[in-house]
């Protein structure tokens, strides 16, 4: 069914108001009215849909509405922080199966007209099938459903079975749906199983790659099957979060010196016995921490997913509102896989009250390490791991790392003597510039601030 010229025209205007909202969450001052922007979009184009004339359905339309914006704005306002990143993996996997779903009706229905449209269509029901799939299973990582990466015997060669009988399938389902519908069953269920399979053997550590991958797959999927409907909205949608996607993901591989196909088809684990590490992890008191950042001159702060877990953001923000009163230059350094998912720790920040000017990149800030008097490494472990540098057997080796190390002095706020997503030993805890303050990030944080007021 043509939508007539007015609807197409809010369709399109909608879309704009989608960019011009992206555009807006690529900074952090403005990634608030970025999302009200593009939530604007989302009420225009779906306005405009409801106005079709003879549209049927309307009915079973408006209760999909309520339920998925009800159960969305319930989820949202009861979500930990420290949770978003699974709430992220699954609404995102939600986008990917709506996109195969539309392309299974559509199938169905028997109204595929053209080879283009037919050849999207499939696309898209591949690509959203292995995202809704995919980003189940990183949602059960994520919450603790799975607990480990589950490997199968020749992993790769069963990926590459699955992902050519994926194919000869939708070949198959282009030239002969819907005079063959068994052939778009088995079609879908390959394709989902496709998604589970890849995504199992993935370790947390490499997680927030996956995630920002499948988001792109979601866009992709959209995109295509935006043209089967003859939505430009969803064109356009698609086809911008597909590629944001596409660039933050690769951003991410980089920021790991990891390539994508790495990430998807090797898991992460060490080549080598690895080099023997010197020294021994040396304790340290609140007080002590406490005086070693109160009569510093600067004060570099690393938080990692340790902070996220123990909420200690606010009590972070109120320790660096007390050192800068006492005349200490406090800055926030981010390594850009930090977290569970992209952005993660400075949303967490935000939460807190942290400007925007006291956060800086890995780029950024690496330079400054070697200036300042204290690191303070709040439940961080493989970016600030030195083993990155030196050890070519680890599987961590050249991948870009804060330069925590290099401060004159390190103090490092941990649960344990663990190690991080990729199990390797963290060398930094071992050099003679670094301290240990174990236990949980807030109620270590409080002790601090207890020390600080009571030095003035």
């Amino acid at each position: 069914m043509s939508a007539p010229f007015y609807v197409q025209g809010a369709w399109f205007v909608g879309a704009l108001l989608f960019i011009f909202g992206l555009k807006g969450m690529s900074s952090p001052a403005s990634a608030r009215k970025g999302i009200v922007i593009a939530g604007y979009g989302m009420l225009l184009a779906i306005a405009a849909t409801f106005v079709i004339p003879g549209l049927q359905n309307l009915g079973l339309m408006a209760l999909a509405l309520v339920l998925g914006g009800g159960g969305a704005w319930v989820s949202a306002k009861k979500v930990k922080m420290t949770d978003m990143p699974q709430m992220v993996a699954i609404y995102n996997g939600m986008g990917g199966g709506a996109a195969a779903a539309i392309a299974a009706v559509e199938f169905a229905k028997g109204e595929m007209h053209g080879l283009v449209a037919a050849t999207l269509a499939t696309l898209g029901a591949l690509i959203g099938a292995v995202s809704f799939t995919g980003s189940c299973v990183a949602w059960a990582k994520l919450q603790g459903v799975l607990k480990k990466a589950h490997r199968l015997p020749a992993q790769n060669a069963v990926n590459v079975l699955l992902a050519v009988i994926a194919v000869g399938l939708g070949a198959a389902v282009i030239v002969l749906a819907p005079q063959q519908p068994e052939l778009v069953i088995a079609f879908f269920v390959v394709a989902l199983v496709l998604g589970l399979i890849v995504t199992l053997p993935i370790g947390g550590a490499d997680m927030p790659v996956v995630i920002s991958l499948f988001n792109a797959f979601t866009g992709l999927a959209v995109g295509f099957e935006g043209y089967v409907l003859g939505n430009p909205a969803l064109i356009i949608a698609g086809i911008v979060v597909g590629a944001a996607g596409t660039l933050l993901t690769q951003l991410m591989a980089k920021a790991m010196n990891r390539p994508i196909s790495n990430i998807l088809f090797t898991p992460l684990a060490a080549s080598g016995p690895g080099e023997a590490i010197s020294g021994t992890m040396k304790e340290v008191g609140p007080i002590d921490a406490a005086a070693m950042m109160r009569y510093a001159s600067k004060v570099i702060i690393v938080p990692g997913y340790g902070m996220a877990v123990a909420h200690a953001q606010h009590k972070v923000w109120e320790m660096t509102s007390i050192l800068e009163e006492a005349g200490v230059e406090v800055k926030f350094a981010i390594h850009p896989v930090a977290g569970r998912m992209p952005g993660h720790m400075n949303v967490l920040l935000a939460e807190a009250g942290v400007p925007y000017d006291k956060i800086f990149d890995l780029e950024e800030i690496n330079g400054e390490f070697g200036q300042a008097d204290v690191a303070l490494i709040i439940g961080a472990n493989d970016v600030v791991n030195p083993t990155a540098r030196t050890d070519k057997t680890s599987p961590i080796y050249g991948m870009p790392i804060l330069n925590a190390d290099m401060a004159q002095n390190v103090i490092v706020i941990k649960r344990g003597k663990g190690t991080g997503y990729s199990g390797v030993e963290n060398a930094l805890f071992y050099t003679d510039n670094c301290r240990m303050l174990y236990g949980d990030a807030q109620p270590m944080a409080g002790e601090i601030i207890q020390q600080l007021k009571a030095m003035g």
